[in-house]
């Protein structure tokens, strides 16, 4: 089935990952080419992609968000876990991973998937349903950065016993009284970060197979945040746990 990438870092990251089969390359006539834009063309013509100059309004119709450029392009290629296992192998470096339990919102995602690919995340799992996909909208927010990530779809229980089978921890963010502080959860080694949906958290019977539950402290008057802001502090706390 065929999608639509729009955005110039999108359609930019896409290009340079060279994950999906391309089809056309749709640029809006008038479109200044310089900068980012000339690099995406120069990309596409270097691949003997279709170059289209299309009206604007065109585009439009695709989505306002578009900066001029909209890239057609196969479906977002799925990777299985045991390709996560192999990258994290392959490199060298002790497992690090995201599951993300039914989150909904695209904002959200692409958020968390940028976040993942800048701290090094070798894979991400989401559910195999009731939950946000790799969609255009999710490519955009993440500024391409799921285009250069595993993104695996698989039932989280399986998926937690495997990753226990391979020697990970598994941590939950969670704000209930039974949660633990950074400093009192191990956020180094082989690990895998759980994030919960933005309403609910994470589900009771995936909460029950996380080996620890951490809480971000907070000193504000708020009461929560939400899980892209407090997915990415987790990846982050680990991130610099794993680099000591």
């Amino acid at each position: 089935m065929k999608e639509f990438i729009y955005g110039r870092n999108a359609v930019y990251e896409t290009l340079r990952a060279k994950r999906r089969d391309v089809f056309r390359l749709q640029v809006a006539e008038g479109a200044q080419e310089k900068g980012k834009l000339k690099e995406i063309i120069e990309s596409a013509i270097q691949r003997k992609i279709t170059v289209a100059r299309v009206p604007r309004a065109g585009l439009d119709k695709i989505h306002l968000n578009h900066q001029g450029v909209v890239l057609e392009t196969s479906g977002y290629p799925y990777a299985e876990l045991t390709d996560i296992f192999e990258l994290a192998e392959r490199r060298g470096e002790a497992l690090f991973m995201l599951l993300l339990d039914t989150l909904n919102d695209p904002q959200n995602f692409g958020s968390l998937l940028r976040t993942a690919e800048a701290v090094g995340v070798h894979g991400v799992v989401i559910p195999l349903r009731q939950t946000v996909t790799v969609t255009p909208a999710a490519v955009n927010v993440s500024s391409g950065a799921s285009e250069h990530l595993l993104i695996a779809q698989a039932n989280l229980h399986q998926a937690i016993q495997a990753l226990k089978d391979a020697g990970a921890w598994v941590v939950g963010l969670d704000e209930g009284p039974d949660s633990s502080g950074p400093s009192e959860v191990r956020l180094d080694g082989a690990l895998a970060v759980v994030v919960g949906s933005e309403g609910e958290g994470i589900r009771p019977l995936v909460k029950s197979n996380c080996d620890f539950l951490l809480r971000l402290p907070m000193r504000g008057q708020i009461e929560s945040l939400n899980a892209a802001v407090a997915g990415s502090v987790a990846l982050y706390l680990a991130y610099l746990s794993r680099s000591k």
